[in-house]
């Protein structure tokens, strides 16, 4: 009887380190995933920065405020 309780234990023991795995396994592609869309959206931010470099962010705002729609 107690040799069938240790290896239901070793079992769930198995089980569980198994879930623990795939739980960091899960949380390291979602870091993945978040730096990608991070770097996209810096790749994205330097391009518009580069294209904006001849005006300047106040005389943007102004000539946006007096446009007439």
């Amino acid at each position: 009887m107690a040799s069938t309780l240790e290896k239901r234990f070793e079992t769930l023991v198995g089980d569980v380190h198994a879930i623990q795995k795939e739980l960091i396994l899960s949380k390291i592609q979602h870091i993945k995933r978040t730096k990608r869309h991070q770097e996209a959206w810096t790749a994205l931010s330097q391009k518009i920065s580069s294209a904006w470099d001849s005006v300047s962010a106040v005389d943007e705002i102004t000539s946006q405020r007096e446009k007439k729609w």
